[in-house]
């Protein structure tokens, strides 16, 4: 995350064509090689990383913020507009979320925006399903009641009283779509709906070294090992956030 921050203000020449080195072996100068068009992997796949933090943490954002205000408007309201929103929940939860990003990139059109959108517009189910979950369950504490009997609205209930203590499985479960997202983000630019030439992205690195798989395997390797290594230090992280934030482990 340290190197994706920074690596706008380092020396790195992802777009760079050396026509000499195409497709050469790591070596000192190039610690992971060269690609097709002879570019320096490593400068690429530290700009990669960028946009895939970006992504990220745009679309974590979003799905948060959307799915927490969903969730908890659904479960403190209830009636009639709670059954509708969890219909609404249930129709998107009946598509796996990776095919429904796919066709929704598929109709708006390859780029950075459309990407976040997508998957924006899928990921915010999983927090309201937590969201609503978790109101339906504080909603009947004690100093929920003593709150509402002292004049408290609705909103100041939720804002004061019940976001502070749903706020750990939210923030556990935010840590948990950052890796779906990166993974995501690799596959819409993997068919080539994501991140556009010559804007490097992990996904379409690989999609550009399978084309050579046998002959220089590095192309593939490279962007896919930082993609597994990102990916379970993320979920080794939402373990650790999940045991920590546990009071029943405390």
């Amino acid at each position: 995350m340290l190197l994706a921050a920074a690596g706008a203000w380092l020396p790195f020449e992802p777009y760079r064509i050396d026509l000499a080195r195409i497709l050469d072996p790591p070596d000192a100068t190039a610690w992971l090689g060269h690609d097709d068009l002879g570019r320096p992997i490593w400068d690429r796949l530290v700009v990669g990383a960028r946009y895939s933090l970006w992504v990220a943490v745009l679309v974590v954002g979003i799905s948060l913020a959307a799915g927490t205000f969903i969730g908890a408007v659904s479960a403190y309201a209830g009636g009639w507009l709670d059954h509708l929103l969890v219909r609404v929940i249930d129709i998107f939860l009946a598509f796996p979320g990776i095919l429904l990003a796919i066709a929704l990139a598929g109709l708006m059109g390859p780029g950075l925006d459309n990407v976040v959108i997508a998957l924006s517009l899928v990921g915010w189910v999983g927090f309201a399903r937590l969201a609503r979950a978790q109101v339906l369950t504080l909603k009947q504490r004690d100093h929920v009641a003593a709150a509402v009997s002292l004049g408290a609205g609705p909103g100041r209930i939720v804002w004061r009283h019940l976001l502070p203590l749903m706020a750990a499985p939210l923030i556990v479960e935010a840590t948990f779509a950052v890796a779906g997202i990166v993974i995501a983000e690799a596959g819409l630019s993997f068919l080539g709906l994501g991140i556009q030439p010559p804007e490097p992205s992990w996904g379409s690195m690989i999609r550009e070294g399978s084309r050579y798989m046998l002959v220089t395997p590095h192309m593939v390797l490279a962007p896919g090992i930082a993609l597994l290594l990102v990916v379970l230090a993320v979920n080794m992280l939402g373990d650790r956030l999940r045991d920590r934030l546990d009071v029943r482990q405390s």
